[in-house]
């Protein structure tokens, strides 16, 4: 490690808001630049990439934005190769990367992502280089504890620095000579150590509750499947089997309903609740809290929704979200519905709980999907819809597939809550245990 002399500063407001007891010492403040040295990285495509062979791999600053952790495990993290026939022969030894660097996003769309940055903890003796609008940064000017500057860097001061030496209009970037300058507040090391170890311990059990999230949701899913394809079938309460499904067209069933209309601008912030477009979009089931406001006069024709509508999306970019739904569980005296969206009201043959699923299931999709139609925009009919037929069992097992789901959404609603919570207990730590 380089010896360079440093202009630290040291004084008595250096102190963070929370504090581990056993620690009194005031905290120094120095320069990105004077812990950090910078060296090149590359700026390969993702046409240069790959996920299945190769000895070098690729950080792109895309998977800094999307997946990575802060604390980079090369063990845990899925990441690119760079193609075997890319010339990497003028690539420096020092520039690949090694346990203890900081790489940064240096470009972004979003002042939140302008300069996001992981910490690489451990590369199990593989080689891997930074890559496309990335900065490589290693502490090899001032000691540092590995593992504290990924947490320091997203400390709210350190990050309103960044935002702040973000340059650009559409597209936010960062120059290293401006990001050397930025100041930094360091404590001792041994407690570097114990803020760095404490909050790992916050990530573990954030990254614990996220798979249990995504195995909840993959064992949801796969029960959708084997339950609307009938292969995995409920019992009547006293052991026998339920009937037969029996196969129904929609428009047997049903009937549509359209949205509000002859509305303007002017019409909405205010006077009677309407489900809004991105509504049906959030849930299969919808939250009434989320509901926008619209001027709707005594004696106006408009439709009301009522308890078990089901509302579909008659419009989206891509086929695949198309036809999204999402059902009315709550009785509420007046409620409307926006003017890009139409309903679907079932009789009782078709229980609304269990429509709640039938329609985000994976059987009806495949259904719905082919009635996209457009180029760059896609449109849905209504008439087309009520064509499709579906296979329903009976009330009875209607409402015990409804029920096992329900409970099954419930526990995976459980599990986001802790981690918004635990997220939201991590931001206060990054905001009271730095400087």
């Amino acid at each position: 490690m380089n010896t360079q002399t440093t202009n630290i500063t040291t004084e008595k407001q250096l102190e963070p808001q929370l504090r581990f007891r056993e620690f009194d010492d005031f905290w120094s403040e120095i320069k990105y630049g004077e812990i950090f040295s910078f060296y090149s990285t590359n700026s390969f495509s993702r046409d240069n990439l790959n996920y299945e062979d190769g000895q070098v791999k690729n950080i792109h600053y895309g998977d800094i934005h999307t997946k990575f952790s802060t604390m980079f495990n090369i063990e845990e993290e899925k990441v690119p190769y760079i193609n075997e026939n890319v010339d990497l022969s003028r690539i420096k030894a020092d520039c690949y990367c090694k346990e203890g660097d900081l790489v940064i996003a240096d470009a972004s769309e979003d002042y939140n992502d302008i300069g996001k940055s992981i910490e690489l903890i451990n590369l199990n003796n593989g080689k891997l280089l930074a890559g496309l609008h990335t900065f490589l940064a290693r502490p090899d000017k001032y000691e540092i504890s590995k593992g504290f500057p990924g947490y320091l860097v997203q400390s709210w001061k350190i990050r309103k620095q960044i935002m702040t030496i973000a340059q650009g209009t559409k597209v936010l970037g960062l120059a290293t000579s401006r990001l050397g300058k930025i100041k930094l507040n360091l404590p001792t090391l041994p407690e570097q150590q114990k803020i760095a170890s404490f909050l790992t311990a916050v990530d573990t059990k954030l990254q614990q509750l996220t798979n249990k999230k995504e195995l909840l949701q993959q064992y949801k899913k796969g029960v959708m499947q084997q339950l609307f394809s009938q292969q995995l079938r409920f019992e009547q309460h006293d052991g026998s089997d339920y009937p037969d499904w029996e196969e129904k067209k929609l428009g047997e069933i049903g009937s549509t309903l359209n949205g509000l209309t002859g509305k303007t601008k002017e019409d909405f912030g205010e006077g009677k609740p309407y489900i809004q477009y991105m509504q049906i979009f959030a849930d299969s089931k919808i939250n009434l809290e989320q509901c926008g406001y619209v001027s709707v006069t005594e004696g106006e024709n408009q439709t009301r929704v009522k308890y078990g509508d089901v509302f579909f999306t008659t419009s989206s970019e891509t086929p695949l979200e198309i036809g999204t739904s999402s059902v009315l569980l709550d009785d509420i005296e007046e409620l409307y519905l926006n003017s890009f969206c139409f309903g679907y009201r079932p009789e009782l043959k078709l229980q609304p709980e269990f429509a709640r699923f039938l329609f985000r299931s994976s059987y009806f999709r495949r259904k719905i999907i082919p009635l996209a139609q457009g180029s760059t925009r896609y449109n849905m009919s209504k008439k087309e819809l009520l064509k499709l037929k579906v296979d329903l069992p009976i009330k009875e097992e209607q409402q015990q597939i409804a029920s096992y789901l329900a409970v099954l959404d419930t526990k995976i609603e459980t599990v986001t809550q802790q981690i918004e919570t635990t997220q939201l207990f991590k931001k206060g730590l990054l905001q009271q245990l730095f400087v």
